[in-house]
């Protein structure tokens, strides 16, 4: 069987082909879908950590950036915020991409100034704006900016699970392989940090996916690794890998 057409492979074209670059796959460019009750889900990469996410004819903006082009995005109806690192927490692109009176979650940590925000701390389940959240912990294990530090405690940030259409999407946030993460179950797709030296490398994050096994899995935060190397330890697990253009000219 060729490679590309096994359980791990790259995302199918949605709304623009994939191009043949170097005898590979480019990532996908424009959105993609995931079929679910009420309507598919509609993933929209931005940059980075940012994403849109639609379902229903509602919109979910994720840690929005101001380093995104959001020419084309849409206004939210609903704003997730992981972590209180500019890369997360940009106010300015917030007020932007918001809808008056959209209700923004965030943990503790990232809520400072924001009106109308709904603090979740780890382990927090709520219903947002008709979406059901669960906050999932973030955090490193093991790597920081100096011996006995961590570039993210314990609590301060969150992942989340969101509940649309009858599917279960996992939004990492920044964290290494942590027990929690291993400990999901039945998501049906998953956007999963992987960058050095903040989160983890592309082995540590096919470790994660192999626990939980994700039904897809999206790799996002990405910068400067290698996702073939992802492509390939997962190779011949039950997991599909969509690769999505999160750094558009890079």
């Amino acid at each position: 069987m060729n490679p590309r057409h096994s359980r791990v492979r790259l995302a199918a074209p949605c709304v623009l082909a994939l191009v043949l670059l170097a005898g590979g796959l480019a990532a996908q460019t424009a959105s993609d879908k995931i079929p679910a009750t009420g309507g598919d889900i509609l993933i929209t990469p931005i940059t980075h950590a940012s994403v849109q996410i639609e379902h229903a004819g509602k919109v979910i903006q994720v840690d929005p950036w101001g380093q995104g082009d959001y020419s084309k995005a849409k206004a939210a109806d609903l704003v997730l915020l992981t972590d209180n690192h500019p890369d997360h927490l940009d106010l300015k692109a917030l007020a932007a991409i918001r809808k008056p009176g959209a209700p923004v979650v965030a943990p503790a940590a990232a809520a400072t100034g924001i009106e109308g925000v709904v603090v979740m701390a780890n382990g927090e389940t709520r219903t947002v704006a008709g979406v059901s959240i669960d906050a999932m912990a973030a955090y490193n294990l093991t790597r920081g900016p100096a011996a006995g530090q961590l570039f993210h405690t314990k609590g301060r940030g969150n992942g989340y699970v969101l509940t649309l259409g009858g599917k279960r999407i996992y939004l990492s946030g920044d964290t290494e392989c942590t027990p929690e993460m291993k400990a999901l179950k039945n998501i049906d797709a998953a956007f999963v940090s992987m960058n050095l030296p903040y989160t983890m490398p592309t082995s540590e994050a096919a470790e994660c996916a192999r626990a939980f096994r994700p039904r897809i899995l999206y790799p996002y935060h990405y910068r400067g690794q290698n996702l073939d190397e992802l492509v390939a330890a997962l190779k011949g697990e039950p997991i599909e890998v969509r690769r999505l253009n999160w750094y558009p000219g890079m």
